[in-house]
């Protein structure tokens, strides 16, 4: 089994060992981890191919780089074992218009989501550090309702097509982002991902290569930055702003969504630009 840098990775989420495994630890750890390491497509669009690997995906966290859901969660899931809690990894779906099928369909239509169940305290908690504008603390795993700042969510019980067992969680509308995700009960491996990981990564239908978009949650709301449009929502207040130079976007990566792009020459970031902007000014040009 590879290692992590757990004092590394503490560092980049700016926080203390949090010693034996503890439901308050939990709590800490995954609000420090969606605060301060962004959910990301950058490196897609800086052509870097990745894998779901979690080691390599906390190293890159260590390293200051970020990613999606299979990153975020992966990395996370690595933390969270090495500091002696119960983790499991599942399949999930997000989704934002309804799948056909009984129960929001069966996950394995379009595996496009890692899940994280962890145990504390011998207590069950649905953890997602790679939701984008999602969970600010972790979910228990009981059907309900639950208030994190600006925004509800829902978990229930659900049962797929195959007759297999899961949950399905409701965003919160207000979020206007995707409207839900459902997940399997039966436990993941690596393999689940590596695919569906590719096709996200390279395919040009794939969300991620079409868009760039940058997501940072905390207690209060959610920024966003989507190609040259930077949002920050409250849940009752949405304020957007075009960035229209180069120095402007880059810091508002490095100080509201905390990467500094490390490793990155001139070059590479010029090019990344451009690229932005092309997507930007496309994008200006279809809203009229």
């Amino acid at each position: 089994m590879a290692n992590i840098d757990v004092q590394g990775y503490l560092r980049r989420l700016g926080t203390e060992h949090p010693g034996k495994p503890t439901i308050e630890g939990l709590f800490a750890l995954h609000r420090a981890h969606v605060e301060r390491v962004a959910y990301t497509s950058l490196q897609v669009h800086l052509g870097q191919r990745t894998t779901p690997d979690p080691f390599d995906s906390a190293a890159r966290i260590v390293a200051g780089e970020s990613g999606y859901c299979y990153h975020l969660n992966g990395g996370f899931g690595a933390l969270l074992e090495t500091l002696g809690y119960d983790v499991t990894w599942h399949r999930g779906r997000v989704w934002s218009r309804e799948p056909r099928g009984h129960g929001l369909g069966p996950v394995a239509d379009e595996p496009n989501h890692m899940v994280l169940l962890v145990e504390a305290e011998n207590t069950l908690y649905y953890c997602d550090a790679g939701l984008g504008d999602g969970l600010h603390e972790p979910l228990l795993c009981v059907p309900g309702e639950t208030a994190q700042g600006p925004y509800t969510y829902k978990l229930e019980r659900t049962r797929f097509d195959n007759g297999a067992s899961g949950w399905s969680f409701t965003h919160d509308p207000k979020a206007d982002s995707f409207t839900g995700m459902v997940f399997e009960e039966r436990i993941a491996a690596l393999p689940d991902f590596v695919a569906r990981h590719e096709w996200m990564e390279t395919n040009p239908e794939s969300g991620f290569v079409k868009n760039l978009d940058v997501y940072r949650r905390d207690a209060a709301g959610v920024d966003h930055l989507r190609g040259c449009v930077l949002t920050r929502s409250d849940g009752t207040t949405v304020t957007k702003r075009d960035l229209t130079d180069s120095e402007e976007w880059f810091d508002a990566l490095a100080d509201i969504f905390a990467l500094r792009l490390p490793g990155i020459g001139d070059v590479a970031q010029e090019r990344l630009w451009k690229r932005v902007w092309e997507q930007h000014v496309a994008w200006s040009a279809e809203q009229g």
